[in-house]
């Protein structure tokens, strides 16, 4: 893929995993492009390593849930370092 499909897929991919799940998380559309792009990342290390499946080409639908699914895994990972400890 091009430059330009990773920052597509980054932003799409980022959006639809922050709409799965809503919190209040940092940055705008450069942050989401890379939350998206590092999802891709990890879901297709992630597809590799347990599915033993790998990225395709830009409209395949496997790209696309490996990029969810490693966006979903990071954001769980930041809210788990960087989230916010309830005192009651």
């Amino acid at each position: 893929m091009g430059v330009i499909s990773w920052i597509v897929l980054g932003l799409i991919a980022g959006l639809i995993a922050k709409a799965l799940m809503p919190g209040k998380d940092p940055g705008g559309c450069i942050i989401t492009i890379l939350l998206g792009i590092g999802g891709a990342f990890v879901g297709g290390w992630v597809g590799k390593t347990l599915f033993h499946t790998d990225l395709g080409t830009f409209f395949d639908l496997r790209t696309w849930g490996l990029a969810v699914l490693g966006a979903l895994i990071i954001l769980v990972i930041y809210r788990m370092a960087f989230g916010r400890s309830r005192r009651d």
